[in-house]
């Protein structure tokens, strides 16, 4: 099968809505230290985001979208499904609380539930296979028990992988043939109860697995060799890809079901070509891609959009890769990265959070008389970064360019500021020392970290048992150092 038509990629990233007009944005809050979520939310409104999709359904990120006018799709993550799957009370539950409650109580605009966040990976090796249905039609009932059945709709977001081509175009577009019958199933609820199909593209996974993948191709700026298909012509992967999902829809009696983009995006650290200048050319070319109203070549009409994503998460897994901390059009506090015309502010150009709290101007280095060949040099930058994110060192990175001892601070910096700028963070086998002085190099940002903000009982109580998990760990770390 071609490149281009193919699902770019087995991992999570971005939405668009296609019944209101509007940009949006994916919200994960995978941190250490997350913004508050008042804070949030007022960036989101600042920059002309008129939708967001959640991908839990935190009550208190909830909460602060209450009044807000913003539009929201909350999410079920797939350890879920399983109970909901086999619980219509379980669905009834869940819906009242996460929900009902917040559409009377709170005035949230929750429009969509996102059953589930691609649960069809090839990489799952089937675990929700059994379970996704049935979750999905007992949240509909839910929904339509609760009296929201026409105010709600329910939709699985889904990777791109779901749908392949058998003749390398978009118009050889069919559903993947090991889950054909069940996509047909689902497609077929999703019509029948006027909800969307959601799916995640993501052009930059095309460009890091494939070596031979076209760079331009990925990008809306014309510069790519067209794929012509009959009578339409591709001179970008989104539209290709897209429309192999029409194809896909269209081949099964389904051509009229709207398709929302759940996520789609650039990061901008991590691997070579996960960088500013490419996440900047990739959004904005999205953007007045989409602006403009056309559609794809066998799709007229405008096109909404949830970017993936809204803020940097340094606590996400990086299994799939380190680029998967960097997706944010904004840096963990909330400040632009780029900037990027959104269409909604007379300004052009993204602002930053408002408000932000830091810890104190220190950092954690390595000491000057440290010697870089002390046996401990090398277990203890594997503690630091196990613990933190060491993400943006390496080959190709924004702090790829540092020296040994660079390199070494720079964990131990990145460990520091994770545990709250403690004094124990910053004793690493006799290696380390804490400075006032900023030890940041070029482009390489050597980071305070933000206040930890905690809300709710839950996050209170968590956040007394974590200090001292922490100091425990640590211990026997130095312990085993001496």
């Amino acid at each position: 099968m071609a490149w281009f038509p193919m699902a770019v990629g087995f991992f999570s990233l971005i939405s668009m809505v296609c019944t209101v007009s509007g940009i949006g944005a994916n919200w994960g809050t995978q941190a250490t230290h997350p913004l508050p979520p008042d804070t949030v939310v007022r960036l989101l409104k600042q920059n002309g985001f008129q939708k967001v999709k959640l991908f839990d359904a935190d009550y208190d990120t909830l909460r602060s979208l209450s009044r807000s006018g913003i539009e929201v799709m909350v999410g079920i993550p797939n350890d879920m499904l399983a109970s909901l799957a086999s619980s219509m009370k379980a669905a009834e539950k869940w819906v009242a609380k996460n929900v009902s409650t917040h559409i009377s109580s709170n005035n949230v605009n929750i429009r969509y539930v996102a059953v589930g966040n691609e649960p069809f990976l090839e990489t799952y090796n089937g675990s929700f296979l059994r379970t996704t249905f049935p979750a999905l039609r007992n949240v509909q009932a839910a929904l339509k028990n609760a009296n929201l059945g026409n105010q709600v709709k329910v939709t699985v977001p889904l990777n791109a992988d779901v749908y392949e081509s058998s003749n390398g175009l978009p118009s050889g577009g069919d559903f993947r043939a090991d889950i054909h019958d069940l996509m047909l199933a689902i497609v077929k609820f999703l019509n029948d109860n006027s909800a969307p199909f959601t799916v995640n593209i993501y052009p930059f996974i095309s460009l890091y697995t494939d070596a031979n993948f076209p760079v331009e191709y990925a990008f809306f700026d014309g510069n790519a060799s067209p794929i012509v298909d009959g009578q339409a012509t591709y001179s970008n992967m989104f539209d290709a890809n897209y429309d192999t999902l029409v194809w896909a829809l269209k081949r099964n009696g389904f051509e009229n079901l709207p398709i929302i983009i759940g996520e789609i995006g650039w990061p901008t650290d991590g691997n070579r070509n996960a960088n500013l200048n490419y996440a900047q050319r990739f959004n904005q070319g999205f953007m007045s891609h989409i602006l403009g109203g056309n559609g794809t070549p066998m799709r007229a009409g405008p096109i909404d959009a949830y970017l993936f994503s809204l803020i940097d998460e340094d606590a996400k897994s990086i299994d799939p890769g380190n680029f998967e901390r960097h997706w944010g059009i904004f840096t963990f506090d909330g400040r632009p990265k780029y900037q990027l015309n959104l269409g909604a502010t007379n300004s052009g150009s993204v602002v930053a959070a408002q408000g932000v709290h830091y810890l104190e101007k220190k950092w954690c280095v390595m000491k000057p008389s440290a010697n870089l060949d002390d046996p401990q040099v090398a277990p203890s930058v594997s503690y630091a970064c196990g613990l933190a994110d060491c993400t943006s060192l390496g080959y190709g990175t924004t702090c790829g360019n540092l020296d040994a001892r660079g390199n070494i601070s720079y964990a131990f910096n990145s460990y520091y500021q994770k545990h709250n700028q403690l004094s124990s963070a910053c004793k690493f086998a006799n290696l380390s020392m804490i400075t006032k002085n900023d030890p940041t190099v070029g482009s390489c940002t050597f980071e305070i970290m933000i206040q930890p903000y905690y809300g709710g009982a839950e996050r209170i109580f968590g956040c007394l048992q974590k200090p001292l998990g922490f100091a425990m760990v640590h211990i026997l770390f130095l312990l085993t150092s001496l």
